[in-house]
């Protein structure tokens, strides 16, 4: 064979070749735009999830420092128990001299620092029991009572806020 018999390779069409090279770009694009979309998508997202946890994070700061008080509160009930018996006992021995007014007196100070703060005492006597506020160690027959209606309460109960601190322990009628 001679040199002027050896076979070419046929080039493209120089419109053949703009149309590949447009097509290649066009698809190009395409993987491009796709690309930014699953990023745009990621990055809102990401901005929505940021959102969702700033503000979960600011009401949780907010209930945190809303019952900050409540161990405090807590402890000084037992101490507030003891006032109320000391009172009764004074009451009981018909003893209204000054130190039974003095230990009044604290009491009501005790009540009112704590009212200040969220804390207020659970009106039991009377009302239907409720397991959520009440606690119940005995249940007694009453004719005058509907069922389950607290009696007499033993130790009362106290919420700070809307949360129960400590659940009044009343006895139930049956």
């Amino acid at each position: 064979m001679s040199e002027q018999e050896t076979p070419k390779a046929e080039t493209p069409k120089p419109e053949e070749g703009a149309h590949l090279e447009v097509e290649s770009l066009r698809s190009q694009l395409k993987a491009a735009e796709q690309t930014r979309d699953e990023y745009l998508t990621l990055a809102r997202q990401t901005r929505s999830d940021f959102e969702n946890y700033q503000k979960r994070a600011s009401r949780d700061l907010a209930t945190e420092r809303r019952y900050a008080q409540a161990p405090l509160a807590e402890d000084l009930l037992g101490a507030i128990d003891n006032l109320e018996r000391a009172i009764a006992s004074a009451e009981q021995a018909g003893d209204k001299g000054p130190l039974a007014q003095g230990v009044s007196l604290v009491l009501t100070q005790l009540l009112d620092v704590l009212r200040r703060h969220g804390v207020t005492r659970l009106e039991a006597l009377g009302h239907p029991f409720d397991p959520n506020l009440h606690q119940a160690v005995m249940q007694q027959p009453s004719a005058e009572h509907p069922p389950n209606t607290v009696l007499q309460v033993l130790a009362s109960g106290y919420t700070m806020h809307d949360r129960v601190l400590r659940p009044a322990t009343v006895v139930v009628s049956t």
